[in-house]
């Protein structure tokens, strides 16, 4: 069944929707070229950002100290499907076919007619995310509109075109701004929670649970991508207010949480 998106507006509360989109917004920042000179998201020296990052968090030191070693673990063969490449540093300018965006996105399909499920899980089957397909500069061969974006329709199984008067250029530096030198991605998959779907029925932890799903969704999508012999990265280089605007979507409603680079 397909429901007009602003029917949820109906059964949400002002206030909590309020309040969950100011608090979104402190997560946000400005990225561009105008205030790249001016803008500061921390003072911390190199070599505390080099020794905080990327470690993980023991938290019984005492037993270490006593000579009580950790159990030992065994990691995933390379040769095993759930192992994941490591995310895209740098995407090489190559033809990417339409076809193979779609066999990409098989996985967040609803799985069948009579369950209503998809390939991700959802609490209170919720599904608050909404996937936008992006064919960034035009170079994804037999792209089958005119227009540069799709917004997936999981339960049809299909692509709705998406807003006739969008303008692909701005769209695709608010995504990948002049600043960013990691290559040329072919496509982008933005992952936006729709806040009155999200909210609506678990109030402010139904904003908690669209955060999960995201993550279900991209990492699904990037197993997806090892299988398929494709480039991936998560990446949150944007602005919200930008990439909302640019596809003439509603900045207060919708929230991109994650765009995922894929080439």
């Amino acid at each position: 069944m397909s429901i007009s998106h602003d029917h949820y507006l109906k059964y949400t509360s002002p206030s909590v929707l309020d309040e969950t989109l100011a608090f979104h917004a402190k997560g946000n920042y400005v990225i561009h070229k105008t205030t790249h000179h001016l803008s500061t998201l921390h003072q911390l020296p190199p070599s505390a950002l080099e020794k905080l990052t990327g470690n993980e968090l023991q938290l019984n030191i005492l037993a270490c100290e006593n000579g009580q070693g950790n159990i030992e673990l065994t990691g995933l063969p390379s040769s095993h499907p759930l192992k994941r490449n490591s995310s895209c540093e740098r995407f090489n300018e190559r033809p990417l076919h339409f076809d193979t965006v779609r066999t990409l996105l098989a996985p967040l399909l609803e799985k069948d007619s009579t369950t209503g499920k998809r390939g991700y899980p959802s609490g209170g089957a919720l599904y608050p995310i909404e996937v936008f397909c992006i064919n960034l500069n035009n170079t994804i061969q037999q792209w089958p509109s005119e227009q540069s974006a799709l917004h997936l329709l999981p339960s049809s199984r299909s692509f709705e075109v998406h807003t006739p008067d969008l303008n692909s250029k701005p769209l695709a530096r608010a995504i990948l701004p002049m600043t960013a030198d990691i290559g040329s991605p072919s496509l982008a998959l933005i992952y936006f929670i729709y806040l009155p779907k999200a909210l609506f029925k678990y109030r402010y932890r139904g904003y908690r649970l669209a955060l999960m799903e995201v993550g279900s969704m991209y990492m699904l999508t990037d197993l997806r991508c090892k299988e398929l012999k494709l480039g991936s990265r998560p990446w949150s280089g944007f602005t919200d207010h930008q990439v909302s605007k640019y596809l003439n979507l509603n900045p207060t409603l919708f929230l991109p949480a994650c765009i995922q680079l894929i080439g």
